[in-house]
């Protein structure tokens, strides 16, 4: 029997998005799934959504910040913003479903 999983709205502030890059899906292999995360979010933020959402024990979480790349568009300086990634590695025998709605 499942247990039963307390929704927390915070968790879909945490987790923005799973990056679906090839690298991302050969590390899928090992259990090591990647995510764009909120800026703000520590590791122990994004270990709890992680394991909230998607109902899986989570091993570790390393995080890094992207910094945001000086573009020109049109004759217009600009800047990208910086984002941060999450890299999450699982238990053994876990798995995320992306597949899956959440």
């Amino acid at each position: 029997m499942k247990k039963a999983i307390k929704l927390n709205y915070r968790d879909y502030d945490v987790i923005l998005h799973p990056l679906l890059t090839e690298k991302s899906n050969l590390m899928t292999a090992s259990a090591q799934y990647f995510f764009a995360v909120s800026r703000d979010a520590s590791k122990p933020e994004i270990k709890k959504a992680i394991e909230g959402l998607f109902n899986v024990k989570v091993k570790s979480v390393n995080t890094l910040v992207k910094k945001g790349k000086n573009r020109v568009f049109r004759g217009r300086r600009g800047r990208l913003s910086d984002t941060k990634r999450a890299m999450v590695c699982l238990e053994s025998g876990q798995k995320i479903d992306f597949s899956t709605g959440v």
